[in-house]
C-alpha cells in the first residue's frame, strides 16, 4: 500500500530520463572534459530542475562520439531506441534537437518509435518537449532548419573540393603508387616517390609489350610488385595488395600520372609533377580501348597472325585487324588484314580496305632479314638503337634527380622533427623516414651502376650480326606463334600506305640486343 504524503497530495510518478549526446568528429574526445561531457552536464542540470515532477536521471550513458547526425546508424542511438522499445525509458533529454538527428525523415521515424512506446522528447536549450502540440510544431520547424544547415554544409564542402580540383590540387584519399603525401605544409601535396615512379613507368612499358592486362598482372606477381603501401596521418599502415586485372587497369588509366587531376568527368592540369610521358600514356590508352573491343592481342591470335597488333593503315591511322574466309572443303583459309575504319564506316572511307596477310607478312619478314645485309638500313636501325639508349638514360637520370629531391625533403623533415618535442607519433615518423632514406640511398647507388652500364653499352654492328646470324634456319624452325613473338620483340609498328603501295617498319632497337644475347629460340 502506497503511503500518502502529509499534505494529502499524491506523489508524482517517477519519469525515467535518458540523456543522449553526440559529436560529429572525434577531435577532442580524448580530453578529460569534452563536448559529450558538457552536453550531459547541461541535461543532468535540467533533469534535476524537474525533480519535483518526478524526473529521474538514468545512469546508463548514450554517447555517440564521432558520428554524423545525417543518419541513424549510430551504436548509442540504436541502444537507446532498443531500451525505449523494452519500456526502460520514459523521456529522452538532449542538449539540442540536432544532436538526435539532422534529417527530417530520420527524425520522423525516431519520433514514431517514441510515440508508439510512450516516450517523450525534451531539448534543454530550446525549451520544448513533445508532450503538447506546440512543442511538436516547434520541433518540426527547428528540425527543418537543422536539415537545411546540414545540406548547406555538404554543398559548401563539395564546392570547396571542386574548386581545389579545378586548381589541380590533391584533395585527399589514398595515395597511389609513385607518389607520397607531403604534409609538411598546411595543404597536403603529392610528391614523387622516385623508386615507385620508376616502377610505374616500367608497368606501363610492360603492358605495351604484353598487350594483355592478365599477362601483365602475372608478370608483376612474378616480380613481387604490389600496389601502394602507405601510412596514414594517424600512423596506421595499409599494406599494398597484389595487382589484379582491375587494379592494374585503374593504374594504367589514372591521369594523375601525366600531371592531371580528374573531377566529375573533367580533366584539369595538376600542381604535382608527372611521372609518365604523355605519349606513353596515350599509347597505353589506345591499346586498352582496342583490347576492350577485341578481347586482347594474344587472346584471339590463335592462327599465329604475325602482324597482329602491329599493322596500321597510314591513311586512317587505324589498326588493321587479322581475319580470314573459308576457301571451301580442303582448301583451308584465306587470311587478310582489314582496316578498322573500313569495317566501321564502310570500304569507301579507307583507301587500304584490306590486303593479303601472307603477302604483307612476307614483306615485313624480308625487311627484318635485310637488317644485317643493307648498310643504309643497318645505319637507320643503329640510330634507332642509340635513340632508345638515350631515352633509357634520360629516364634513369630523371629518377636520379627525383631521388635527390626526395632525400633532401626527408632530411629536412628529420631535422624539423628532431628539433621538436618527442612523442610516440614523432618517433614512428622518424623511423619511417629513416627507412625511406635508406631505400632511396640504395636505389641511388643502383642507378649509378645502371647509368654507367647504359653509357658503356651501345648497340653496334657486331650486335646486329649476332642477332641475325643464321636467321633463316632458326626462323623456319619456329612455330607461327613463336614467330609472332619474335616479330613483336623486334618490331614496334608497321604502316601500310595504300596510295604509295609501301610498307614502313619501325623497330624496337632494344629487341636486337635481346636477340643477340638470348637467341631467337630463347626470346620466343
Amino acid at each position: 500500500m502506497t503511503r500518502a504524503p502529509a499534505n494529502g497530495k499524491t506523489a508524482p510518478k517517477n519519469i525515467r530520463c535518458a540523456i543522449y549526446t553526440r559529436k560529429s568528429s572525434e577531435e577532442g574526445l580524448d580530453q578529460e572534459f569534452n563536448s559529450l561531457d558538457a552536453q550531459r552536464e547541461s541535461a543532468e542540470a535540467y533533469i534535476a530542475s524537474q525533480k519535483s515532477e518526478g524526473w529521474v536521471c538514468l545512469a546508463d550513458r548514450y554517447d555517440d562520439g564521432g558520428f554524423s547526425g545525417g543518419d541513424i546508424k549510430r551504436p548509442a542511438l540504436e541502444r537507446l531506441l532498443s531500451d525505449i522499445q523494452t519500456g526502460r525509458i520514459d523521456c529522452v533529454v538532449v542538449y539540442k534537437v540536432d544532436r538526435l538527428s539532422r534529417s527530417l525523415l530520420d527524425f520522423a521515424r525516431i519520433m514514431e518509435t517514441f510515440d508508439k512506446h510512450g516516450a517523450s522528447f525534451v531539448s534543454v536549450t530550446q525549451q520544448f518537449n513533445t508532450t503538447n502540440s506546440m512543442g511538436r510544431l516547434t520541433l518540426n520547424v527547428l528540425l527543418s532548419f537543422a536539415q537545411f544547415e546540414r545540406e548547406i554544409i555538404g554543398e559548401r564542402i563539395r564546392d570547396k573540393i571542386a574548386a581545389q580540383r579545378r586548381k589541380g590540387k590533391w584533395t585527399g584519399g589514398s595515395p597511389i603508387l609513385g607518389y607520397d603525401v607531403d604534409r609538411s605544409s598546411p595543404s597536403p601535396k603529392l610528391v614523387v616517390n622516385a623508386e615507385e615512379a620508376a616502377r610505374v613507368r616500367d608497368i606501363f612499358a610492360l603492358y605495351l609489350k604484353a598487350g594483355s592486362l592478365l599477362q601483365t598482372a602475372d608478370e608483376l606477381e612474378r616480380r613481387g610488385w604490389q600496389n601502394k603501401t602507405y601510412r596514414t596521418k594517424l600512423g596506421t599502415t595499409h599494406q599494398g595488395k597484389p595487382f589484379d586485372k582491375w587494379s592494374l587497369y585503374s593504374l594504367l588509366t589514372n591521369p594523375l600520372y601525366v600531371g592531371k587531376v580528374k573531377y566529375c568527368g573533367e580533366i584539369h592540369p595538376g600542381e604535382h609533377q608527372p611521372i609518365v610521358a604523355p605519349d606513353l600514356f596515350e599509347k597505353v590508352q589506345t591499346l586498352l580501348k582496342y583490347n576492350g573491343r577485341t578481347g586482347g592481342i594474344e587472346a584471339r591470335n590463335k592462327y599465329g597472325a604475325l602482324l597482329r597488333g602491329l599493322l596500321y593503315c597510314k591513311a586512317c591511322g587505324r589498326a588493321m585487324v587479322h581475319t580470314f574466309t573459308s576457301g571451301g572443303k580442303g582448301r583451308g583459309h584465306y587470311r587478310y588484314y582489314t582496316c578498322t575504319q573500313a569495317i566501321k564506316r564502310g570500304w569507301k572511307k579507307c583507301p587500304a580496305k584490306s590486303l593479303p596477310a601472307a603477302e604483307i607478312e612476307r614483306v615485313v619478314v624480308e625487311q627484318v632479314r635485310c637488317i644485317g645485309k643493307d648498310p643504309e638500313f643497318l645505319g637507320e636501325i643503329l640510330s634507332q638503337a642509340h635513340r632508345q639508349a638515350d631515352s633509357d638514360l634520360k629516364a634513369r637520370r630523371t629518377e636520379q634527380s627525383n631521388l635527390a629531391h626526395e632525400l633532401a625533403r626527408h632530411h629536412n623533415e628529420v631535422r624539423r622533427l628532431a628539433a621538436g618535442a618527442a612523442t610516440s607519433e614523432t618517433a614512428a615518423r622518424l623511423a619511417d623516414l629513416h627507412d625511406r632514406i635508406q631505400k632511396a640511398e640504395r636505389r641511388t647507388t643502383q642507378l649509378k651502376v645502371e647509368i654507367q652500364e647504359l653509357e658503356r653499352e651501345r648497340v653496334g654492328k657486331e650486335d646486329v650480326a649476332a642477332a641475325m646470324a643464321d636467321f633463316d634456319g632458326v626462323w623456319n624452325a619456329l612455330s607461327p606463334k613463336d614467330q609472332a613473338k619474335v616479330l613483336k620483340l623486334l618490331v614496334a609498328r608497321v604502316e601500310y600506305d595504300a596510295k604509295e603501295g609501301t610498307v614502313a617498319v619501325t623497330f624496337h632497337a632494344s629487341g636486337i640486343k635481346t636477340l643477340a644475347e638470348k637467341g631467337m629460340e630463347d626470346a620466343a
